[in-house]
């Protein structure tokens, strides 16, 4: 049976206080802060090619009962591009989101999107002034984007039972701990594959 790796705050503290030991919110945030960057670093250093083919779109997360928009790709074999937690929605954070998408992960063949014509005029401004094959193909198919908008839905599984948000920069880092674990789950570290625990896998990164 394949174990669980991601774990909600309740299931954490259990497990701690079967074991003696007694942890609250502000201790795993000081976890969170410690720890969540340094994996950000292995997982990306080691992180399998993606395709050239990518699903792209945002979703919303709450931050002192105010919405705050997560940028996502996944391609589409379902594999996690790369993320960007912005304040506004807009062309400039979707031009923002791409450029660390590209300078992570390479310039895709195609990316598939919604009907938001922001997104479209960030695309768009990469496509300028470049020859024509070099272009990037920009699709607006809704269905296409399905598996984005599922992938969307783990995230806001993991979320949604947190106490809520403060501030950005935490928000920041509990989504990046977040995707990161997610893409520890779907094997995309090199070394790794999804057959493996997700245990196995992480203690495999960290090693």
């Amino acid at each position: 049976m394949k174990c669980r790796f991601s774990l909600s705050y309740r299931e954490l503290e259990e497990m701690m206080m079967i074991r003696g030991a007694e942890i609250d919110h502000s201790t795993l945030q000081r976890w969170v802060k410690r720890f969540v960057p340094l994996i950000d670093k292995r997982v990306r250093r080691r992180k399998k090619p993606v395709n050239g083919s990518w699903r792209m779109d945002e979703t919303y997360i709450k931050l002192n009962g105010k919405w705050v928009y997560l940028y996502r790709a996944v391609d589409k074999e379902g594999n996690t591009i790369d993320f960007l937690l912005r304040s506004r929605r807009n062309a400039i954070a979707a031009k923002a989101f791409f450029k660390k998408a590209f300078k992570e992960n390479g310039c895709p063949e195609k990316v598939t999107i919604d009907k938001s014509g922001s997104n479209k005029a960030a695309l768009d401004s990469f496509n300028k002034d470049i020859s024509r094959e070099d272009e990037i193909e920009i699709r607006q198919i809704k269905y296409l984007n399905n598996i984005i908008e599922q992938d969307d839905r783990f995230i806001k599984k993991r979320t949604k039972p947190t106490l809520g948000f403060k501030n950005f920069h935490s928000a920041k880092l509990t989504i990046m701990g977040i995707e990161n674990i997610r893409m520890i789950q779907k094997g995309q570290v090199i070394g790794q594959t999804a057959s493996n625990t997700s245990f196995y896998n992480f203690a495999n990164l960290m090693a």
